[in-house]
């Protein structure tokens, strides 16, 4: 669930893709360029996963790039199962509809019945806790959040932490993204229809639609066809494992790239919900809609959601116009997911596809050892660390964790999955950060 791929505290989408004009959509999928994309990714130990591209039901792309499993060294396949993230919290808006939809719950109810303990809970409505206006605390914000993710909690014990953050905002006068309005959401369904989520979602959605390959996750079992989570240093390292009984509706969900269109392609289909329901789903308040939100491509509008989870990455955008639907769910990566959708969206749209290219140098280390230290700004209050690890040169700001730095030329480097360039100057004792646009200048202390 956040700070960096490894963090994982907030099951944040990723959204930001580019804004310009884009010209209808392109006959011609670059198919070709698309391939040496991803063969620049695999080859250069870049990216892991699978990605699905579809028109009209129809799959006009899908590639898988690495390992399932590095240590057994399994390859990954079409029908390999990763953790999705946040795209779960799509699913559950589904079901919250549905039982709109069967008169079972309403929108605008407040949820005081079901959760008399929380603070405002009488002026929080369920519509509310789908568009992320709630005022919830996130509870996988806490600092000690990483201590216990790995253990079971039970329904009590996460009710207990969520109502313990209080409320950040009055109800309905903000919107901030909080994972507890669907872990709470997943508690309504639970009680409301007096069976478990996972019944609920394999009745609801891949019972219907015959999603094979998507289920509410349990200990990862790469036996059954799962893929485990990697970060890259040094090599690919193993991720920490996140108890699924802790994220529920808002991140447990386990699937395929091509499971992920078909849901799409049933949910913007009407084959799931009314077309009442599915107009109120993509009604948007800021970005938010209900579990969904707007993701631009261009002048293209799609709707969809992104996840992080445990060092899995996934995306599911689908665009009315085309009816083009893309997934791409990672497990393990070291380029910035926006990144490889805005390559494969390109590719559709008759874009430039940029091929990256990487550098062969690689410093000794006695060279990164003359960039290690400390290092403070006057231009930001954030200090940081630069060290080596198994032979690879880290950096860590203040109160986040250490991420692997890249070289790409003498005395410069990149972080690519926060987009993020250093260049240091040793005779100078000094280093320049650049990100967003803007440059950092810092001095060794």
């Amino acid at each position: 669930m956040n700070k960096l791929e490894r963090m994982n505290k907030s099951l944040l989408p990723i959204i930001s893709l580019c804004l310009i004009n884009l010209c209808a959509f392109g006959q011609d999928f670059q198919k070709v360029k698309l391939d040496s994309f991803f063969h620049a990714l695999e080859k250069h130990d870049k990216f892991m996963g699978t990605i699905c591209i579809a028109q009209k039901g129809q799959a006009i792309y899908s590639t898988s790039l690495g390992y399932a499993d590095v240590q057994e060294k399994k390859r990954a396949t079409a029908t390999t199962e990763y953790r999705i993230g946040s795209i779960s919290k799509t699913f559950t808006s589904v079901l919250v509809l549905k039982a709109v939809e069967e008169g079972k719950l309403t929108l605008d109810q407040h949820i005081q019945s079901f959760f008399p303990e929380l603070a405002e809970a009488e002026h929080i409505t369920i519509r509310h806790l789908l568009q992320h206006k709630s005022g919830i605390n996130n509870f996988t914000n806490r600092p000690d959040y990483l201590s216990w993710s790995g253990q079971s909690k039970n329904s009590d014990e996460i009710l207990q932490i969520i109502a313990s953050g209080g409320s950040d905002f009055m109800p309905g006068t903000k919107t901030a993204y909080s994972n507890s309005n669907f872990v709470l959401l997943t508690f309504i369904l639970e009680t409301t229809y007096g069976v478990p989520y996972r019944e609920l979602l394999k009745r609801n959605i891949t019972g219907k639609v015959g999603m094979q390959h998507t289920f509410v996750g349990s200990k990862i079992d790469t036996s059954k066809g799962e893929a485990k989570s990697y970060r890259r240093q040094a090599g690919w390292q193993l991720e920490q494992e996140t108890d699924m009984s802790i994220p529920g509706g808002a991140g447990a969900i386990v699937s395929t790239a091509q499971d992920l269109v078909e849901f799409s392609e049933a949910l913007f289909g009407g084959k799931l919900l009314t077309a009442k329901s599915l107009e109120i789903m993509k009604t948007l308040d800021n970005v938010f809609g209900l579990g969904i939100m707007r993701i631009p491509f261009y002048e293209k509008t799609g709707y969809g959601h992104g996840g992080n989870i445990d060092g899995f990455s996934s995306m599911l955008i689908h665009f009315d116009e085309g009816d083009v639907t893309y997934a791409a769910i990672s497990n393990g990566s070291a380029i910035n997911m926006n990144d490889v959708t805005v390559a494969a969206l390109s590719a559709v749209y008759g874009k430039p596809v940029q091929v990256p290219q990487y550098s062969d140098y690689k410093p000794s280390e006695e060279e990164l050892g003359k960039y290690v230290g400390n290092y403070n700004s006057k231009d930001i209050p954030l200090e940081i660390s630069i060290t080596i690890a198994d032979g690879v040169l880290m950096a860590q700001a203040t109160g986040q964790s250490a991420f692997p730095l890249e070289s790409t030329a003498v005395h410069q480097f990149k972080f690519d999955a926060a987009q993020i360039r250093i260049h240091f100057d040793p005779s100078k004792l000094s280093m320049k950060l650049l990100q967003g646009g803007k440059t950092y200048n810092y001095n060794k202390k």
